[in-house]
């Protein structure tokens, strides 16, 4: 009977430590995350965005690569992609991080390398959730509800002029329901563009409209990759992430083409050393821009003036906004951060 006593009592205070704590949380704070990085302000109006004693939060981790963040506020939850492992994850402040769908990216049965998860995220006008997926070298729907996901897609856009995109990476949604999306090279199996299973010679930036056309807007960017609209959806801002051309560039809308293409900001003058390239970003409705770049993420205004960075030490892949814009999400590698905007 004593034994038994003592057996009851280990298994009370097993279960009272197992608070079910998000990862990153620190022990002990059911409201705290353990922190990383630092607030670098170029100019004075980054205290009107960001408090000046804001860290950036280490909300979940774990990860091999985690990327294409985008916040459903219907679900009130962060989807994100880690494109090795081929698997959505969501977050969640009440439960942390959990599986949300695998596989994301690739659903074919011959056995594959590379990287052939989905990567961007983004809902349609319609609440879909909008795959890039590398693995299937397509962009596409969920066929299924948010609150029930399940691997079955539906093919958006396949292929141009008959050939096989490379590896959509970064895509957006218009308020008329037109898909814009970018086609690096980065989820072949080689990662380069002298993969054998390469079949565009170019590595794009396509429009796909609402009855199903695809439309190849851009095909000299070396490295096209996050993609987002100015307010008003007449001017997009691509990124392009080759170490050659580290730029931002701005395009203005003009229908199906875009026009008077030029660098918006280029980094190329970064000392060496810093973590990650121009890559994905999001524009909030006063056009300011959240922006992956080297050593962090880079804060501009619509006039391309810096205004400050989030200076990280691993290197990050994209951000989100939440739907009132006062949290920043960040994929920083392994990791997802959250940083609490002033709005």
């Amino acid at each position: 009977m004593k034994h038994l006593f003592i057996i009851l009592y280990i298994v009370i205070i097993v279960a009272c430590n197992n608070t079910g704590q998000p990862v990153g949380r620190q022990q002990g704070s059911a409201a705290s995350y353990k922190t990383t990085g630092s607030i670098e302000r170029a100019d004075p109006l980054l205290d009107s965005l960001i408090d000046k004693d804001a860290k950036a939060e280490i909300i979940a981790d774990g990860f091999e690569w985690c990327e294409g963040p985008v916040w459903v506020e219907s679900q009130k939850m962060l989807l994100f992609s880690d494109v090795p492992r081929d698997t959505i994850y969501k977050w969640t402040e009440e439960k942390g991080k959990e599986v949300y769908l695998t596989p994301s990216g690739y659903t074919d049965s011959i056995p594959r390398g590379g990287e052939m998860g989905s990567n961007g995220l983004a809902l349609d006008k319609d609440d879909h959730l909008v795959l890039c997926q590398c693995g299937n070298r397509q962009i596409a729907i969920m066929d299924a509800p948010f609150d029930k996901p399940a691997p079955k897609y539906i093919g958006l856009a396949k292929q141009y002029n008959g050939k096989k995109f490379n590896s959509p990476n970064d895509v957006i949604v218009s308020r008329q329901g037109d898909i814009f999306f970018t086609d690096p090279p980065y989820g072949l199996e080689t990662q380069s563009d002298n993969d054998p299973k390469k079949e565009m010679p170019w590595n794009g930036i396509y429009k796909v409209k609402t009855n199903g056309e695809v439309i190849l807007l851009v095909d000299s960017i070396p490295r096209p990759n996050g993609i987002a609209f100015l307010p008003g959806e007449k001017q997009l801002i691509i990124a392009c992430s080759d170490p050659a051309k580290p730029n931002w560039y701005l395009y203005d809308v003009k229908g199906d083409s875009l026009l008077n293409g030029r660098i918006f900001y280029s980094t190329s003058n970064e000392k060496e050393g810093l973590k990650g390239l121009p890559d994905g970003l999001k524009v909030d409705s006063k056009g300011i821009i959240y922006g992956s770049g080297p050593g962090g993420i880079w804060i501009f205004n619509s006039q391309a003036k810096l205004l400050g960075k989030i200076k990280l030490d691993e290197a990050a892949s994209n951000v989100a906004l939440s739907a009132d814009e006062k949290t920043l999400y960040i994929t920083n590698d392994m990791q997802v951060l959250r940083v609490k905007l002033r709005k």
